[in-house]
């Protein structure tokens, strides 16, 4: 299966482009702290806008219950956008209505406008096809082709992700083609060794990727929240720490199968309370304190996940390996991106709090070989799901 590009789609002067891009960017009150999505968006909207498209934009934000809110309006996303992009973002204040039609009908050649956010109609995620289809029909009408350019948002099958590919020309952005390309580097004969690094809170998140990888991976390095569960699954007391007890048995047989290849820290950091001004102290894995709870890997483990990871041709990383936005428990976190930048063959980061972190911890985006903007879509994708959004577009 191929995917067409928007270089397929011929003379783009004076025709309409809606772009479904992914702009789903972290706001603390109106204040955007993370742009990456932002920008990396803007590379696709540039490319329409200089073949002389009319660029209108949809996408979401946050998790609106199907009506307006404000807290979750695009409206400070367009501003960055246009600051980004270095030239002006028309904003819609609705989605498919008068606003819409007006700001749409207003553009000229290479200039680029945003609609509201998508999910404040509930037609966007319904269950019923018809539904879904009804919003889709009316985002067709402001276009002459669709380019679907928001990885983040392939793995769902939504109106302006899926549908809409379905009633006019289409082309995948080069955000989803290098998304794309680069997991099927991940799944497609990697070059090995091949090391994957799994964190984040919970095991039952990546039950799915573990069943997969495991038949795939030549290590795979547990850490972040899941991993008291494996630890409590070898028997150690893991005190308060974050337990999924009705995967015990789950996780006893990922361990029995992967014998040596699934590595676990061997110290953690163990703190009386989720807060940087909380007591705390490294600890062996087989000493935590019944009245702690682990919140990082400890500097041992650290060492030992370098390690490991120096020897890896090909490194894929989900979830962060503590608490990573309290720098007391950071440490972990950014032992693991600092063996990324130094790997030799192809470091992916796979999008989500791993993405954020790196960015917050200061790790220039250009010292791996990728950082995903979707870490849902590249879990599945890595699970081996059909993703709609990759499936309507292929050829």
């Amino acid at each position: 299966m191929t995917l067409s590009t928007i270089d397929d789609l011929g003379d783009l002067r004076g025709r309409r482009v809606l772009v479904r891009s992914d702009l789903n960017v972290p706001l603390d009150e109106g204040r955007i702290t993370d742009d990456g999505r932002i920008r990396a968006s803007v590379p696709t909207i540039r490319a329409l806008a200089d073949k002389g498209a009319r660029v209108v934009v949809t996408a979401h934000l946050g998790r609106p219950k199907g009506a307006p809110e404000p807290k979750y309006s695009l409206a400070p996303v367009a501003e960055r956008l246009g600051e980004v992009l270095g030239a002006p973002v028309a904003f819609a204040s609705d989605l498919v209505g008068s606003s819409a039609q007006e700001t749409v009908d207003s553009l000229t050649d290479g200039q680029v406008a945003l609609l509201e956010n998508v999910r404040f109609d509930p037609r966007e995620t319904s269950k019923d096809d018809a539904e879904r289809g009804a919003l889709a029909d009316e985002l067709a009408k402001f276009a002459d082709a669709f380019v679907s350019d928001g990885f983040g948002a392939v793995h769902r099958k939504h109106a302006s992700v899926y549908d809409v590919a379905q009633r006019l020309p289409h082309a995948a952005g080069g955000l989803v083609v290098a998304e794309v390309e680069v997991l099927r580097r991940l799944t497609d004969q990697p070059e090995r060794p091949y090391a994957v690094v799994l964190g984040g809170a919970k095991v039952s998140d990546k039950l799915g990727v573990i069943d997969n990888l495991l038949g795939k991976a030549d290590l795979l390095l547990i850490g972040g929240g899941m991993v008291f569960t494996f630890l409590a699954a070898q028997g150690h007391e893991i005190g308060k720490s974050l337990l999924e007890a009705d995967q015990i048995e789950t996780v006893k047989g990922y361990l029995s199968q992967a014998g040596d290849r699934i590595v676990l820290p061997v110290d953690v950091v163990a703190a009386t309370a989720v807060s940087g001004d909380a007591e705390h102290d490294v600890v062996s894995v087989d000493a935590i304190p019944a009245d702690r709870l682990g919140l990082d890997i400890g500097p041992e483990s650290a060492r030992l996940f370098a390690e490991k990871l120096s020897g890896a041709h090909t490194v894929f990383w989900n979830g962060p390996m503590g608490v990573s936005e309290i720098p007391a428990f950071a440490e972990g976190t950014r032992a693991v991106a600092q063996a990324l930048t130094e790997t030799d063959g192809l470091s992916v980061v796979g999008g989500g709090d791993s993405a954020a972190a790196v960015r917050s911890l200061g790790f220039p985006e250009d010292a791996f070989g990728h950082i995903s903007t979707g870490g849902g879509a590249s879990l599945e994708y890595l699970e081996g799901k059909t993703l709609p959004g990759i499936a309507v577009l292929e050829d």
